[in-house]
């Protein structure tokens, strides 16, 4: 069976400045899935590279395997904390337990990251429903899901 940890030598060898490795993932019948990104967007020929340069190591008289290399794509949750760093200042999606949040996400830390939030609700005083502004400070490992959402505007 094809190594991981090799596997995730060889793309590192690969990645270009701005570029980040997400998931390797290799199955029991060596198909390997490489999901990569950057922070500038991520090139077909970028994607062309870091495969071939996996499967020129290998030695397919040894293994057989299945190589696809891609971006995560766009509705896909995020698995690193680079994915919510190249998100900051866009709209993001939250899943805490049975909580669903929607905002921009603010600040990322080592920790947390700053998701800030608004909607119209009744106040005390007022006829008209008021716009709240609220920031939440989140921790990675107390949510479930975190993805970016997609706006045609």
């Amino acid at each position: 069976m094809i190594d991981k940890v090799e596997v995730t030598r060889l793309v590192e060898e690969q990645l270009e400045d701005g570029m980040f490795l997400v998931e390797i993932t290799v199955n029991e019948r060596n198909v390997i899935d490489i999901f990569i990104d950057s922070f500038d967007g991520l090139t077909i020929d970028q994607c062309i590279a870091v495969s071939r340069h996996v499967e020129h190591n290998f030695d397919r008289e040894e293994e057989d395997f299945e190589l696809h290399v891609s971006s995560p794509g766009l509705t896909e949750g995020f698995k690193v904390k680079k994915q919510f760093i190249k998100y900051t200042k866009r709209n993001i999606e939250v899943v805490m337990g049975d909580k669903k949040l929607e905002g921009i996400l603010i600040e990322v830390d080592e920790t947390d990251f700053t998701l800030e939030t608004s909607s119209r609700e009744k106040v005390e005083g007022h006829k008209k429903k008021q716009l709240i502004v609220k920031k939440h400070i989140l921790k990675y490992d107390e949510i479930n899901s975190a993805k970016a959402v997609i706006s045609f505007k």
